[in-house]
């Protein structure tokens, strides 16, 4: 036991040497708690020094760029199984000791191997008898029995542990695969920016179906309903929700595929006038983005798409929505249109934003 747990503390010392080494120490008075938005720079440190004094520091400001875009690079690098190492510092952040779990099963599944052998071969020498030395048969039948017993719950444990963490990779890298998806806000001289630009800072509602059901969204958020007036727009507005609708259709060899929807959305969506009034398509342009990259949304959407249709839903007419909390994560997968009245009321509390979001206690109050 001894010999494992200075095992473990040279691992974990050498993982931390190699990890400054790589990357080296980080200032404390640049880190931050939570996801920036694409294009931030942290806040500056006033330490009392002069013009002068910043003047001289411009040539170490350079050598970081270089150093981060290094450092950027590294973390870019595919490793085996074709996750990044960036991807992988993540999971091992996420689950800091799943590699010390596997480490422990797998060493016991090895070491119940190696007494198995040796059991094995005293079970040997108690049948073929002659040997002075061999235990009685029923003893060695015991200790194979406790040796195979180990060798197999241990190695389910490791192969549970490995289980784990590559499906922890997976969902990582999905994650990673929606935050590079680029969508363009509707409302005009906005510009061009991944989803990941909205982490902390908007929740966003993905709405994927056919052509009547975009439409229906769109009339649901840009028409008054009978005498009542459509504040949908606004209450999304407070609540930090953006809505990014995809139009879906699907081809001859019947594969559902992203098209265009900011076309379809602002030019060919059309009133119902038996029940939609004051029908403005602008109107909901506050909080609505477009997808851009037809054949990217078509990749990160095929799995979504294949589950809701093997769970026997029409995506084209029913639709699917997932729901991404500030954190980049998805909060809930769906059919049907956006529960918006449910989004408004709940929002806060479903997301968890209320109740430890870093960043909200000047919004919601307390430390």
């Amino acid at each position: 036991m001894m010999m494992f747990l200075g095992m473990m503390l040279i691992l974990l010392v050498s993982r931390t040497q190699a990890f400054v080494g790589r990357f080296g120490t980080v200032d404390p008075s640049v880190v931050s708690r939570g996801y920036v938005a694409i294009g931030a720079k942290p806040p500056s440190v006033s330490d009392g020094s002069t013009n002068e004094a910043a003047t001289t520091t411009s040539p170490p400001k350079q050598r970081k760029t270089n150093f981060d875009n290094s450092n950027e690079e590294y973390l870019s690098q595919p490793t085996f199984g074709g996750y990044t190492v960036k991807q992988r510092l993540r999971e091992e952040v996420e689950s800091p000791f799943r590699k010390v779990r596997l480490l422990f099963f797998g060493s016991s599944a090895g070491s119940a191997l190696t007494a198995l052998y040796f059991s094995a071969l005293n079970t040997i020498k108690a049948l073929s008898g002659g040997y002075s030395d061999a235990p009685p048969l029923d003893e060695a039948l015991t200790s194979d029995a406790i040796n195979i017993g180990g060798a197999i719950v241990c190695g389910l444990l490791a192969y549970r542990e490995y289980k784990a963490g590559q499906s922890n990779l997976e969902r990582i890298a999905r994650g990673g695969k929606l935050a590079r998806l680029v969508v363009e806000p509707a409302a005009s001289g906005s510009k061009r920016q991944q989803l990941a630009a909205y982490r902390r800072i908007s929740r966003v509602v993905i709405a994927a179906g056919g052509k009547d059901y975009i439409s229906k969204l769109a009339r649901s958020m840009t028409s008054d309903q009978l005498k009542d007036s459509n504040i949908i727009p606004e209450k999304l507005l407070e609540v930090d929700v953006i809505v990014v609708p995809v139009l879906l259709e699907s081809t001859e060899d019947g594969k559902v595929v992203a098209r265009d929807t900011k076309k379809f959305w602002k030019e060919e969506v059309q009133p119902d006038h038996e029940f939609d009034k004051n029908f403005d398509i602008s109107k909901a342009d506050p909080v609505v983005a477009f997808p851009i990259g037809n054949n990217q949304w078509s990749d990160y959407l095929e799995s979504e798409i294949e589950t809701a249709l093997g769970q026997g839903f029409d995506v084209l007419e029913k639709g699917i929505t997932l729901t991404i909390k500030k954190n980049g994560r998805i909060l809930r997968r769906a059919t049907g249109q956006p529960p918006f009245q449910d989004l408004i009321g709940t929002m806060e509390v479903m997301d968890g934003s209320r109740f430890g979001m870093p960043g909200d206690s000047e919004r919601y109050g307390g430390p």
